[in-house]
């Protein structure tokens, strides 16, 4: 009898791996659903982990490589066999994995399939040579290989080559936690051996679970990339106001109004997201009255502020979330313009005259972000925006746009150590309702 995956040191983990790679691949899955509830431990879930997200992290460069190996293509009907080199390519060409147990692991997974075992010996062979071959073929393929061409061709367009290198260059490192802070970000910055970054946010290099690290258990802190913490503090000081927080889950921005004092109203149309945001609450013991709705239809007495976190294709998120460059296309962008127009178009009902209103996006398109709020503008002259000023971002270079619109890259917050550099790409803009 063949041993079973938790006989053979590291198979579970290659296993798992190989699962969230395949979910990506060939259904679009998000990187992340695959590991939720996993029955592994500690050690091998963060294997899986790792090993998955910089196979996505460099998928292009992987599928280069493979594609000028495999004369005849990727095999049909070979059930997981793209996902089982693209995870063991991975480890070959970017990990401190030894090179032979890569390919062992790989060739078990193999022939552990029905689809995939009459092609076991073709694995062996491609990755064989792939180890053989690992510098020459890494030197010969520039950064802009892990990036799909049409994301590429979209950015050159609006930012220009210098800032989609920059970018690019951004997405091929792992991110480091960014941390908010309920109070004390600099004692506590210390406390964590971490970095009080200017926008206020707290920065450490972990790779293990939060719920170890000191504060967690408390509720001292969540966890909230940089940029993503920037747009609620464009609201100004909410102490006091009725603020809704709208497609509000997992709840990063609801915590950083209810910390700040104002009576928040946390909408989302998603129960399980918000069943999150109910834990979040709970465990920093902040308070908000959570509302399952679809922002479209809700209805509510007019707020003093809001702030509208809009879907999006989240193509500023790639530097944490890899598997986004490759699940979405141009349509994923033109069906979340439209929402958020939609969107939009509510804003005038929900808002007080003369309350402010920050639309946002984890989007790096101009369609979801510059190109939207000047439509909105040109055809609701009820609505004004408000300058971002610099010093309110921390002073963060880069970051205000000619309009007065905030627009982080993935480049920005440089550091000559990449591990803690970067921030998402995130725009938002800043409006004042005069009903």
């Amino acid at each position: 009898m063949p041993p079973s995956r938790h006989d053979v040191p590291g198979l579970a983990a290659r296993a798992l791996a190989l699962r969230a790679i395949e979910g990506v691949l060939s259904q679009d899955e998000p990187l992340e659903d695959a590991f939720e509830g996993a029955a592994l431990e500690p050690r091998d879930l963060a294997l899986a982990r790792m090993i998955a997200g910089v196979a996505m992290r460099r998928y292009g460069t992987i599928g280069t490589i493979l594609d000028s190996l495999l004369a005849k293509g990727m095999p049909r009907k070979s059930g997981p066999l793209e996902a089982i080199l693209v995870t063991a390519a991975a480890q070959i060409l970017f990990l401190d994995v030894p090179d032979h147990a890569a390919v062992d692991l790989a060739v078990r997974l193999a022939r552990a399939d029905d689809r995939a075992q009459a092609f076991s010996g073709l694995a062996n062979a491609v990755l064989r040579k792939i180890s053989a071959t690992k510098e020459e073929r890494l030197a010969a393929l520039p950064p802009e290989t892990d990036t799909p061409s049409w994301l590429l061709e979209r950015w050159r367009r609006h930012y220009g080559e210098a800032a989609v290198l920059a970018i690019v260059g951004a997405h091929r490192h792992e991110p480091s936690l960014d941390l908010t802070m309920k109070k004390d970000a600099a004692g506590w910055a210390e406390r964590l051996g971490g970095r009080l970054l200017p926008t206020g946010s707290v920065r450490i290099a972990h790779n293990g679970p939060v719920r170890t690290l000191e504060g967690y258990e408390e509720g001292a802190w969540w966890v909230q990339d940089a940029a993503a913490a920037l747009p609620a503090r464009l609201l100004g000081d909410v102490s006091g106001l009725r603020v809704a927080d709208l497609c509000a889950a997992p709840g990063g921005k609801t915590a950083q109004l209810a910390a700040s004092g104002a009576s928040v109203t946390a909408v989302d149309r998603s129960d399980a997201r918000l069943a999150r945001l109910r834990e979040n609450l709970k465990r920093l013991d902040l308070s908000a009255n959570v509302v399952a709705a679809d922002v479209l239809s809700w209805q509510a007495e007019p707020f003093d502020a809001i702030l509208l976190d809009a879907p999006c294709s989240a193509t500023g998120t790639i530097r944490r979330h890899p598997d986004v460059a490759w699940s979405k296309s141009a349509h994923d962008i033109g069906a979340m313009a439209d929402l958020q127009r939609r969107m939009l178009g509510r804003m005038a009902g929900l808002l007080k005259p003369g309350g402010v209103m920050v639309y946002c996006t984890c989007s790096l398109e101009a369609e979801e972000g510059e190109e939207q709020i000047a439509r909105f503008l040109e055809k609701n002259d009820r609505f004004r925006l408000e300058k971002v000023d610099a010093a309110e971002i921390g002073g963060v270079e880069g970051a205000i746009t000619p309009e007065g619109t905030l627009r982080t890259l993935p480049s920005l917050l440089p550091d000559a150590d990449p591990a803690i550099a970067g921030m998402d790409g995130f725009f938002a803009a800043r409006l004042r309702y005069l009903g």
